[in-house]
């Protein structure tokens, strides 16, 4: 058989072993050592996998990856999520759907520590949801507003979307994560826009909410956010203007906010173990689908499948964005039925050489590559934000908070074309680094 012939035929098996329910890492790396076994020998396999497995683990920049997921720990055992929250509803909370937007904001700024799109659901939805439900906001309309809320830490730096990308496409991981502050901005804004148009269209979904706020509660309200802008700063800051590397900048915001929960009485020997073992679980899950990727990568390098699918590509004779927007539909369709991260590395090494032969701008597809994976978070029926609330909010049906969250689907594809429209969106900060 041909080498390509190989390459279909690995790519088929390794669907069929997906749908069969194996974990997607040791699929990637099972297809990888059988075709690389096949279209070389079993002598360069083995080899392969061992050394693909240790270097992946290895590497001393892949640390950032527990540290981001620390941060979100120790920011959620600080008390930070609820003190966000109460701060932009003292602003927000007589606009329509003020709590709503509270909530948006809330999740912005906790994206700002976080780095996990799951954990910011389950941290928001325990407190915005109840409060919302108190206020009479409809169940579809609150928990729709909380799992897209969420998705904004897998854009919003410190990003674990984009360390994953980076690892996998060796880019730069400090300029992705500065990339994603002004479209995850415009993302949020994006999102207040559907609160206040869904809300003026049908009222009932967010009545009023009682009670007047002075401009002095308002003002006092602001010390809910001071821990969140000092971190952010120390973080981005550092990384923006060259002081730090990302690793030693997620150091440096696991540092400080465990400092700020130690000062703050709030670290017991229970939470501290909990955020250990929620950065070692993710950390492995993320090293080894990095690794599955790697050895699958390595046997499509041998079918010759990439180059061949990107030479067919940049030969049509059609514009290369009717390509990306083909390329965007691919990922939507792939969100519903896989987790963010696995749907990248899983594309990335066919899609990847694509977007290069195209001239698209690396970091740039970057930006838009973890919108498309945030939509994945909340599309039915894998959307893992949608799981995350289904649990919180026990009462609400996830084909509710499904139809709930559709119109923030709709507004991540507008933000998307935006972006494609105004590529500076993405790429002015990481332009100006290091002048």
């Amino acid at each position: 058989m041909s080498p390509i012939t190989v390459g279909i035929l690995g790519s088929a098996l390794l669907v069929f072993l997906l749908f069969l329910g194996m974990p997607i890492a040791f699929v990637m790396m099972f297809v990888g050592f059988l075709g690389i076994s096949y279209l070389a020998s079993m002598n360069a396999a083995l080899p392969v996998v061992a050394k693909t497995v240790y270097e992946t683990a290895a590497y001393y920049p892949y640390t950032i990856i527990p540290l981001f997921i620390l941060m979100g720990g120790f920011a959620g055992n600080a008390g930070i999520t609820s003190e966000l929250y109460q701060s932009f509803d003292k602003w927000f909370r007589k606009l329509p759907g003020g709590l709503g937007i509270a909530t948006i904001g809330a999740c912005a700024c906790f994206a700002a520590l976080s780095g996990s799109s799951v954990a910011a659901a389950a941290a928001m939805g325990t407190i915005a949801i109840p409060e919302m439900r108190r206020f009479n906001y409809a169940p579809k309309f609150a928990t729709g507003i909380v799992a897209a809320g969420g998705t904004l830490s897998f854009l919003i730096p410190p990003s674990l979307g984009f360390v994953v990308y980076g690892m996998l496409t060796e880019q730069s991981i400090g300029k992705l994560l500065i990339s994603g502050i002004l479209p995850g901005i415009l993302l949020s804004l994006a999102f207040i826009v559907i609160i206040v148009v869904e809300v003026k269209m049908d009222p009932s979904l967010a009545p009023a909410t009682p009670g007047e706020v002075s401009w002095k509660e308002k003002v006092l309200a602001l010390s809910g956010v001071w821990e969140t802008l000092l971190v952010f700063f120390l973080v981005m800051g550092g990384i923006y203007l060259g002081f730090i590397n990302p690793t030693e900048a997620g150091a440096i915001g696991a540092m400080a906010l465990l400092v700020i929960t130690l000062l703050k009485r709030r670290l017991t020997f229970k939470n501290l173990a909990a955020s250990l073992l929620e950065a070692v679980r993710i950390s492995v899950l993320v090293l080894f689908l990095v690794a599955g990727a790697s050895v699958f990568s390595y046997f499509l390098a041998l079918s010759t499948i990439p180059m061949a699918v990107s030479n067919w590509m940049a030969g049509l004779s059609v514009s290369r964005y009717v390509i990306l927007a083909i390329i965007v539909f691919i990922y939507l369709i792939l969100g519903c039925f896989l987790d963010a991260i696995s749907m990248m590395v899983l594309t990335m090494p066919v899609i990847f050489p694509v977007i290069k032969a195209l001239g698209f701008d690396p970091i740039w597809f970057g930006v838009i590559c973890v919108i498309m994976m945030e939509a994945g978070l909340i599309t039915p029926p894998v959307g893992l934000n949608v799981y995350t609330l289904a649990g919180v909010a026990k009462d609400v049906p996830m084909q509710t908070i499904f139809r709930g969250a559709l119109p923030f689907l709709i507004s991540m594809i507008a933000v998307v074309i935006l972006i494609t429209i105004f590529p500076k969106i993405a790429l002015y900060l990481p332009s100006m680094m290091g002048r």
